[in-house]
């Protein structure tokens, strides 16, 4: 929506002693578990596998965990989100009202998700992934008393069990065409015939809780609304879990997956990324864009993991590896930087109450640190280089290019389309992210609340920190995350022998012509802007009268924010390029002067744009479901004869079929 308010009407700031304990408490509790997740993530990634089961815990099949790489790599990831996010909430309860329920579950939305990738069993992953989603739909409804929160949550529990519904059908059957085996480990006896039938119901699962299109409906009406420390948690460690799904059923258990399972998730990967950034694109709610940005990120994910299942398949071993390492440093590059916007969202929210970009600016004096921050958030973001995310897309789209000479068909034509698509995705990136940057934090306040801000509190300026040097690292240092990549990608079939030693200073493609340096172009960069603060620092002492002019406005005394960009006016180009894809519902209304209707006295221009897939798919099937419900509910009136009848009618009918 680009010119709603999305004003946040929250309540009176609680001090600390009201509450101190229990805010407390759910800090040190959500970041103590986030450390366990990374130690634990740690022991699996460079010790060997462990198992542990507990019979007792668990009716009939009870509780097995084993940890092994490719968890330990998930582990760590979401005990990473998990820290910053636990010492962030401390000051963030300060500013809002969190019940005392929404604190309780925060630690354990951690645990919960802490299992899932622990969990070495069929029946032992469903109970902690349902786990999960019983603990991020509470949190979604802490705010409950506003309407457009309980529209999110109803919409995502809907989602969310529809994709367990999924998942649950896929492992069910697989593991009845095992045997009726509940162990991972015999999940690889499955038969080619049904592995056809387990890939599709997963992918569709897991798909929707990683927000690809078209199941990702949810996500972007379900993390604007959640409180910011959960958004974080959602966006940078929940819907990584749904990769993980992926992962670990598709391509490792059942894999090495066939060539047509490739091209399956580069489409669905590349529509989604593309589809998922044109949203980011023109929204003007700060969190809706970073939720569609979720959304683009998981898109180039997939890609990437289908990128690697194709080449895999047709025998590129060496792009098959770069392919399969740029997905694994995206998910941690994504995870550092979307948990800091979001982290960046929740203290712009708590300091102004709002959302809406078209009311924000003027943060760069209120808000410095947080303005730095969420540019460091922003250029992750964006794939520029010096950014989070700029290594794992670069190492993507060289995978695509260096495919080697192919003789087959489907690679020579995917690869060319896969690289349009992520080459796309970027340039729309960095016009959404200098959009949510320039026109949120920059310029002159549009509001009397966004003059007013001020700074976040040390606990969440603490929080927001940690991921911004996480951000710093993978950007400058990658070879710090080259050992986890390394052996995460020894437990999938596709790249067990691909040699992926790249992650160095210089960052190379094992068996391919091509390398980067990033600390080499952050050095550059640094010495580029010392060597202009420099010259402009003599240059001032030379000439002290001309630091002192006024900024120049084009013969203007003092420019307004009525002379500045918004976040509508600046996505408008865009929305007119992907008029047909976007759809906008536009309004003008004029209003003419009451002397004359010659003369106008005011222009209004209103745009709204939905989402189209949840206008054009969505919509229908919830029409056709209440249209069945009715009827359902008109057959039902209460009578015992007639339900005598319908109970008549069932018998006679299985008497028939089984005749």
């Amino acid at each position: 929506m680009t010119a709603a308010v999305a004003r946040h009407a929250g309540p009176p700031v609680i001090p600390l002693r009201d509450n101190s304990a229990g805010v407390v408490l759910a800090g040190v509790a959500t970041a103590l578990a986030g450390a366990a997740g990374v130690a634990a993530g740690l022991t699996g990634l460079f010790g060997p596998p462990r198992a542990l089961s507990l019979g007792w815990l668990l009716p009939l099949s009870g509780v097995y965990l084993r940890l092994d790489r490719l968890g330990g790599f998930f582990l760590l990831i979401t005990g990473a989100v998990a820290i910053p996010v636990g010492a962030y909430v401390i000051g963030y309860a300060r500013r809002e009202r969190l019940g005392p329920v929404p604190l309780a579950v925060l630690p354990i939305f951690v645990a919960a998700m802490l299992v899932v990738p622990a969990a070495g069993s069929v029946t032992t992953f469903l109970l902690a992934w349902e786990s999960m989603a019983i603990a991020s739909l509470v949190l979604v409804f802490a705010e409950h008393h506003r309407r457009s929160v309980r529209t999110a949550g109803v919409f995502y529990a809907v989602m969310t069990q529809l994709g367990f519904a999924a998942i649950l059908a896929g492992l069910l059957v697989a593991s009845a065409a095992a045997q009726g085996a509940d162990r991972f480990a015999a999940l690889t006896a499955v038969p080619d015939g049904t592995r056809t039938a387990v890939f599709v119901l997963t992918v569709a699962g897991f798909g929707s809780k990683a927000g690809l299109v078209p199941l990702h409906a949810w996500l972007a009406r379900a993390h604007p609304e959640a409180p910011s420390p959960v958004s974080a948690l959602m966006s940078a460690a929940m819907v990584n879990l749904g990769i993980y799904g992926i992962v670990r059923f598709d391509l490792q258990l059942l894999g090495p997956g066939p060539r047509w399972w490739g091209v399956a998730l580069v489409v669905i990967g590349g529509i989604t990324a593309v589809y998922g950034v044109l949203q980011a694109s023109v929204a003007a709610d700060l969190k809706r864009l970073l939720a569609f940005s979720t959304t683009e990120n998981m898109g180039l994910v997939t890609l990437a993991l289908g990128a690697a299942t194709l080449l895999g398949a047709a025998g590129s071993t060496a792009a098959a590896g770069v392919a399969m390492a740029a997905a694994l440093l995206h998910l941690m590059a994504h995870a550092a930087f979307k948990s800091l916007g979001f982290l960046c969202a929740g203290s712009v929210l708590t300091a102004t109450g709002l959302r809406d970009l078209d009311l924000l600016g003027g943060l760069a004096r209120r808000m410095p640190a947080t303005t730095t921050l969420f540019g460091a958030a922003a250029l992750g973001a964006s794939g520029l280089p010096l950014g989070a995310g700029f290594v794992s897309e670069w190492l993507l789209v060289q995978s695509l290019i260096h495919t080697g000479p192919q003789r087959d068909l489907v690679v020579t034509l995917a690869a060319p389309l896969a690289v349009g698509a992520v080459a796309l995705t970027a340039g729309l990136g960095v016009a959404a992210m200098v959009k949510a940057f320039g026109v949120g934090f920059l310029a002159r306040a549009r509001s009397g609340e966004a003059a007013a801000a001020s700074e976040a509190p040390p606990s969440m300026i603490a929080g927001m920190a940690l991921c911004a040097s996480v951000c710093g690292v993978l950007a400058v240092v990658p070879m710090v995350v080259g050992p986890v990549v390394r052996r995460t990608l020894a437990e999938l079939p596709v790249t067990r022998s691909a040699d992926f030693t790249g992650l160095g200073w210089t960052v190379r493609l094992p068996g391919m012509a091509g390398s980067i340096s990033p600390g080499v172009i952050a050095i550059v960069v640094a010495g580029a802007v010392a060597a202009v603060a420099v010259a402009a620092a003599l240059r001032a002492r030379r000439n002290p009268a001309a630091a002192a002019l006024p900024l120049w406005a084009c013969g203007a005394d003092q420019p307004t924010h009525r002379m500045q960009y918004t976040a509508t006016s600046f996505a408008e180009p865009l929305q007119r390029v992907f008029d047909d894809v976007l759809r906008p519902d536009t309004d003008i209304e004029i209003t003419p002067l009451a002397e004359s209707r010659y003369l106008v006295e005011k222009v209004a221009y209103r745009a709204r744009i939905a989402d189209t897939v949840e206008q054009r798919l969505y919509r229908p099937v919830v029409r056709a479901v209440r249209l069945a419900a009715a009827a359902v509910a008109r057959a039902h009136n209460g009578s015992v004869h007639l339900y005598l009848t319908y109970g008549a009618l069932g018998v006679l009918i299985v008497l028939v079929v089984s005749r």
